[in-house]
């Protein structure tokens, strides 16, 4: 029994200090970002329940798509109110012309401008290669003209995880440094 009892207890130990650790990267990203000159991937907020769009959407028709739900665009006014809070400031917001990414870019920071390339490409796995390095190409730009900003890009899970290798929730942040050449580095995430 005391020997579970100090396992217990260990782990509690364990669980506290990975937190408070956490607590210090997250503290220690938002600074990193206040200095700009990041580009940040942005998953789109929670949109209603299901997976890719109903057969026949029309990106021109948002009606035809699958989009935020309420909590989602709660959150991502939520995600804008936590920028402004830590004094974020964001130049430019790229966006997927899919709706729930452009409301996620309005409703967090007040613009937001499609741009092809962060297309989803659930649908269009033979355009993952031309997407990816033409993200790759931009953001890689920004380290020669570095922004005097952040640069947030807003599109889908699956063309993030063929940038950066990682799956995200919805609303998640990856936040990634140009590195003035062709590609850039990750540098952490945030859960707004």
């Amino acid at each position: 029994m005391r020997v579970a009892l100090q396992a217990l207890l260990a782990g509690m130990l364990l669980a506290a200090a990975s937190a408070a650790s956490a607590d210090a990267d997250e503290a220690a990203l938002w600074k990193r970002l206040r200095e700009g000159g990041y580009v940040l991937f942005i998953r789109h907020a929670e949109t209603v329940p299901g997976m890719g769009d109903p057969a026949g959407y029309k990106l021109d028709d948002c009606a035809t798509q699958r989009n935020l739900s309420d909590e989602g665009r709660d959150h991502a006014k939520r995600m804008g109110a936590r920028f402004k809070k830590e004094r974020v400031h964001v130049e430019r917001v790229y966006s997927s012309p899919w709706c729930r990414c452009r409301d996620t870019g309005t409703l967090a920071f007040g613009k937001s401008e499609d741009w092809s390339p962060l297309s989803s490409i659930f649908d269009f796995p033979d355009r993952e290669t031309d997407y990816t390095e033409r993200v790759k190409k931009r953001v890689s730009q920004y380290g020669v003209h570095k922004p005097k900003g952040n640069v947030v890009m807003v599109t889908h899970n699956v063309n993030i995880a063929a940038l950066t290798k990682l799956s995200v929730a919805q609303g998640e942040i990856v936040v990634v440094r140009p590195d003035g050449c062709c590609s850039f580095k990750v540098v952490g995430r945030l859960k707004v």
